[in-house]
């Protein structure tokens, strides 16, 4: 269906509306499972900043004629099933769940970068402003994430004695293996809808870094003695398929595919910030190197793709007005 930038701004309004309305689900949720008291309170003070985020969203979705009435309905409309998904994963443990709310922050901070763009090129400075504030509100939180790695981390392993941590870092190696298999799977599916030579370069070079992350990765559960042959039954368990699943779903334009291959990846930041800390924690010299390692190459990956997004933009309005 063809849109005019106008008529784009307001889809891509009514997207992030959506995204801050499963935001919602997932605050309400994630102090139970938090762990920790100041983790938790972080996540209750984020409640009440989304609760203000989806309201500015409300207020400039009303300023261009959508009627509450005709919103309610988004959230299973305009990919609401994929976010369902997505909230429907919320992890068991609070390493899991920092790295599952680290990502969702990223989303939601590279969203508002790509409606700040369809503002701007609707000429609507109003909206322009609202997705620069919730995108700081954004980054702050993601900020208060990485400060609770630690704690995560340590509540998540607090009933396993520091000798007895191999088991557990093998299970999370197998599941790094796991999200690198997806973004592997994301990233090639973007090869056919990047829609610029910018994002599709990104894509192939973050594929490129992606299938040598698995190397070294399934080269390291060898050297530890596991099994690798259970590698493909990881993916498809755990939360590795469900990820998969939700982000191949939204990413349907230029746009869509960098902020959703940008959060991939800083699910997959969060995840070797966790093993990184169980290995040090398990006495693993070797797997937190290649940790350390693994991390510079994820960071390398989002500044790439961050480095998309004014093209991806473009191209995306490109695609919607049929050019």
């Amino acid at each position: 269906m063809s849109r005019n930038p106008q008529e784009q701004l307001v889809h891509f309004l009514k997207d992030m509306y959506s995204v801050e309305q499963q935001a919602l689900v997932q605050m309400k949720s994630a102090p139970d499972l938090a762990g920790d008291a100041g983790f938790a309170d972080d996540f209750r003070k984020h409640q009440t900043e989304t609760e203000q985020q989806a309201d500015l969203l409300l207020k400039r979705l009303e300023a261009h004629g959508e009627s509450p009435s005709t919103l309610q309905g988004l959230i299973m409309k305009l990919g609401g099933k994929g976010f369902l998904l997505f909230a429907a994963a919320m992890p068991e443990t609070p390493g899991r769940l920092a790295a599952h709310a680290y990502s969702y922050e990223a989303m939601e901070w590279a969203g508002y970068e790509m409606l700040a763009r369809f503002a701007e090129a609707a000429g609507d400075t109003p909206t322009v402003v609202a997705a620069r504030a919730n995108q700081a509100q954004e980054r702050t939180m993601m900020e208060r994430l990485e400060r609770h790695f630690d704690n995560a981390e340590q509540a998540s392993h607090r009933d396993v004695a520091t000798d007895k941590m191999s088991a557990d870092l093998a299970k999370h190696l197998n599941e790094a293996h796991a999200l690198e298999s997806q973004a592997i799977k994301l990233l090639e599916k973007g090869k056919d809808i990047a829609g610029d030579p910018p994002l599709s370069g990104a894509c192939q070079q973050n594929l490129a870094d992606a299938h040598e992350h698995a190397r070294l990765l399934e080269q390291r559960l060898k050297t530890l003695g596991t099994d690798t042959s259970s590698l493909k039954d990881t993916a498809m368990g755990l939360n590795g398929l469900q990820w998969g699943f939700f982000f191949q779903s939204q990413t349907d334009t230029p746009a869509k595919l960098a902020a959703f291959a940008y959060a991939f990846e800083h699910l997959k930041i969060a995840g070797y910030e966790l093993l990184k800390r169980s290995a040090q924690r398990g006495g693993d010299a070797e797997t937190q190197t290649l940790c350390e390692t693994l991390l510079t190459g994820e960071h390398a990956m989002t500044e790439r793709l961050k480095g998309t997004f004014d093209s991806a933009a473009a191209a995306t309005l490109a695609v919607v007005q049929g050019e």
